[in-house]
């Protein structure tokens, strides 16, 4: 197990009331393209934070890594609405780039 891996693991493990270690875990499942695994600790931040952008952003990225198109759009656009509610305006960009290319 990546030293990562097991550091975000040990923190669920240590604050189990707190999303942060799962938010942590998801991303970093995601960025070494276990898009699947990172499903599950995203979808517990968002339980906990409807209104979490970053969560959102990351959800979304791990169903479009799983083929999951319509789901990720479905997500990034909330994400979308969210991060433009907050004045993100740049969040906001980096998704409506998100959705561009998962159309094209």
């Amino acid at each position: 197990m990546d030293p990562r891996e097991q550091k975000y693991l040990d923190m669920i493990s240590q604050f189990p009331e707190s999303p942060l270690g799962q938010f942590s875990l998801g991303r970093y499942l995601v960025e070494v393209g276990r898009f699947r695994e990172a499903i599950a600790p995203l979808e517990h931040c968002l339980a906990e934070d409807p209104d979490w952008t970053a969560a959102m952003v990351s959800l979304g990225d791990a169903l479009a890594g799983t083929g999951e198109a319509a789901r990720a759009a479905e997500i990034w656009r909330r994400a979308r609405s969210t991060a433009q509610a907050q004045s993100h305006g740049s969040l906001a960009q980096d998704i409506e780039e998100r959705l561009a290319d998962l159309v094209q």
